[in-house]
This record gives structure tokens, C-alpha cells and sequence, in this order.
């Protein structure tokens, strides 16, 4: 059976204020980074997952879709890599 690896990145709606993204803009700008402006903080995942692709992919939406974000506030998407067998 194959194994996948997953890797899930969910951000904030760029209609959402980001307060946490707001404070680390102004630390850099006090550490002399002014040049630095935007920024967003959001979230990585790793996930392992099993099984044909097609069944993965739908287990990874629904997961990435209704577990790890909030449709409403936050935008996700993922990345799904097969991982090779050592020794196969």
C-alpha cells in the first residue's frame, strides 16, 4: 500500500486582520528590518498518510477542509507527495 506524505499550509483570509502577523511586522521593524511589510502568520502541518491516491486525496480535502482550518476565517491548501519504499 502506498504512503503519502502530506503537507497542509492554512493562513488567515486576506480579509482577516492578522493581529499575531501585525506584531511580528513591527518587531522587524524595530530590529531594523523597515523594509518588511504584509506579513501574514499562519499554520504548517505534516501529515503520513496510507493508501491509493485517489482515497488520500479525498481524506486529505475533507481533513484539510473541516479539521486543520476554519473555511470561514482561514484558506488551506496541501501538498501530497508519495514517499518512496526503502528497500522495495
Amino acid at each position: 500500500m502506498p504512503t503519502y506524505h502530506a503537507r497542509v499550509f492554512v493562513t488567515l483570509k486576506p480579509s482577516i486582520l492578522d493581529p499575531q502577523g501585525r506584531t511580528v511586522e513591527r518587531a522587524l521593524s524595530h530590529l531594523d528590518h523597515a523594509n518588511v511589510a504584509g506579513v501574514r502568520v499562519g499554520k504548517y502541518i505534516e501529515l503520513t498518510l496510507s493508501g491509493e491516491r485517489e482515497a488520500v486525496e479525498a481524506q486529505l480535502a475533507d481533513i484539510t477542509g473541516n479539521v486543520l482550518s476554519n473555511p470561514i476565517m482561514e484558506d488551506a491548501r496541501w501538498e501530497l507527495s508519495e514517499v518512496e519504499s526503502v528497500g522495495a
